[in-house]
């Protein structure tokens, strides 16, 4: 059985996507902040016949990564699958207003967080035998093209595509492949904001579309089931109508 940890796992994609996991056989552990909201994931996986461990953890915590990968290695003998999931927008605010303290919260979240994972992926997946695993980086549709006053999560989300691309070519020797899917719009808690209207880069405020989280879950599990010499380096799961492709 192929082993899977989900960071983010409590709620939102990461909810979906660990379940959609233990749906196609993999024993799922799942990371977050909130331990109640992990339980509570963990005991609906159970109640479908999956296997899953729920490991309350800060991303951006060194010793909270460690205790993290060594209790899934404990509990499910390897790892072959990282979903770095965890992340947060940050608040919306003007370039010149945006705080040091509220720049270097959403760095240490998406990026820092993500690296310390991929870190803690990669000595387990290249020691482990059979050697190698798969890393699949939760991007946006913000590593192309920003919205109006998030500087710190569209660099954040820039960033997180340049660690795919160097996981990739630093993973070859490990059998360790890694992609990103950019995800636009799915139907979570993080974007209930999008039904009452987001800015748009002219200045209006409109509604943009929405699509269930199951397309994107759909499309990690499909991504994770590659033999480890196949890749999706990077893919773009998005409604069909938001305003992305096209003039602002």
């Amino acid at each position: 059985m192929s082993v899977a940890i989900i960071t983010g796992g409590g709620s939102g994609i990461g909810k979906s996507v660990a379940a959609a996991l233990a749906k196609a056989g993999y024993s799922v552990v799942l990371a977050g902040r909130r331990q109640e909201a992990l339980d509570t994931v963990c005991e609906s996986i159970e109640a479908n016949g999956g296997m899953a461990l729920a490991v309350q953890a800060d991303v951006t915590r060194e010793e909270d990564v460690e205790r993290l990968f060594d209790r899934a290695v404990k509990a499910f003998g390897r790892l072959d699958l990282l979903f770095n999931n965890a992340g947060t927008f940050g608040p919306a605010a003007l370039l010149e207003d945006v705080s040091p303290d509220d720049w270097r919260a959403v760095v240490d979240v998406n990026l820092t967080g993500a690296f310390l994972c991929t870190q803690a992926a990669f000595r387990t997946m290249k020691d482990q035998n059979p050697q190698g695993g798969r890393i699949i980086n939760n991007g946006s549709i913000s590593a192309y093209t920003p919205r109006p006053n998030s500087a710190p999560y569209t660099a954040t989300k820039h960033a997180i595509t340049g660690l795919t691309k160097s996981t990739s070519l630093d993973g070859r020797k490990y059998d360790i492949a890694c992609g990103q899917i950019d995800i636009g719009n799915a139907s979570t808690n993080m974007t209930e904001g999008m039904k009452k209207g987001v800015p748009q880069a002219d200045g209006s405020l409109q509604m943009e579309p929405t699509m269930d989280v199951e397309n994107v879950a759909q499309a990690v599990v499909y991504m994770a089931g590659l033999p480890l010499d196949a890749n999706v380096l990077s893919m773009t799961v998005m409604t069909t109508k938001m305003p992305f492709v096209g003039r602002g």
